[in-house]
């Protein structure tokens, strides 16, 4: 089990309207008013709704955080957010990478390298996803493929940025499908994470660096996962529209922390 922070990230992807955005906040926000005090908790709603879940977010500890951004600070990008129309909305993190981004949309380890510097430029936390595809899997080149990832985002990434990353590592084959690593299968590709870590810069960045597990993360397997040594929290997916399961995965970490 991790002695780093814990952080569990709710990332809402292209779901809810603004109802039930509001409700979701609301309710998640009701219930918990004690999990911030072991956990960092962030909540990742669909670009429409950043301004009024931050509303609702008001001065609680839950940080506010975005799907994405884009690397250039204006100009015309039709449909692209700035790191700075960001920060004016009060995020405090953002995803870069996520397989989703990768693989549906086609973003390139390149470009996400230069919206990762522009997040940490401006002062946001980034979280940088990583992770195999099923293709990738079976052909036994998850090690070579989440390190070639870890390495392409991180570079000219400085020592002293790295206070600003969280590594998630959330292997393709288990994002939405039901299925989800062993503990055992985590905690190994976790491991070479930080091993990867430790070269790129030294033992005491790799020890301090959190890394989260996503894919497939519920209630029911989030404790067994949280156990394993070199696993700090979570990005969720679907169990993160449900605040209760949401919640009772935050509570996994911060009871195992207690």
């Amino acid at each position: 089990m991790s002695t780093r922070r814990p952080i569990v990230g709710g990332n809402w992807k292209m779901n809810t309207n603004l109802a039930s955005a509001v409700e979701l906040v609301e309710d998640v926000v009701a219930q918990c008013q004690t999990c911030t005090a072991g956990c960092d908790v962030a909540l990742f709603p669909p670009f429409p709704y950043l301004n009024p879940v931050g509303a609702k977010l008001g001065h609680h500890a839950i940080l506010l955080g975005a799907q994405d951004l884009y690397h250039e600070p204006n100009g015309a990008f039709t449909g692209e957010v700035s790191a700075e129309m960001l920060i004016d909305l009060d995020v405090e993190i953002v995803l870069v990478g996520h397989s989703e981004r990768r693989h549906v949309i086609g973003e390139d380890d390149f470009l996400l390298n230069r919206k990762l510097h522009t997040a940490l430029a401006a002062g946001l936390t980034g979280v940088l996803c990583i992770g195999e595809t099923m293709v990738q899997r079976e052909a036994g080149q998850t090690q070579q493929v989440t390190v070639d990832q870890l390495r392409a985002g991180l570079e000219q990434i400085r020592v002293e940025q790295m206070r600003q990353v969280v590594i998630a590592y959330e292997p393709v084959w288990a994002i939405g499908t039901g299925r989800t690593a062993t503990p055992e299968d985590a905690q190994a590709v976790h491991a070479q994470i930080r091993t990867t870590l430790a070269g790129l810069y030294d033992e005491a960045t790799a020890a301090v660096t959190r890394i989260q597990y996503g894919g497939s993360v519920k209630p029911s397997n989030a404790a067994a996962l949280y156990q394993q040594p070199d696993i700090d929290g979570f990005l969720v997916g679907g169990a993160s529209l449900k605040a209760d399961q949401f919640l009772d995965i935050v509570r996994s970490t911060v009871g195992a922390t207690a």
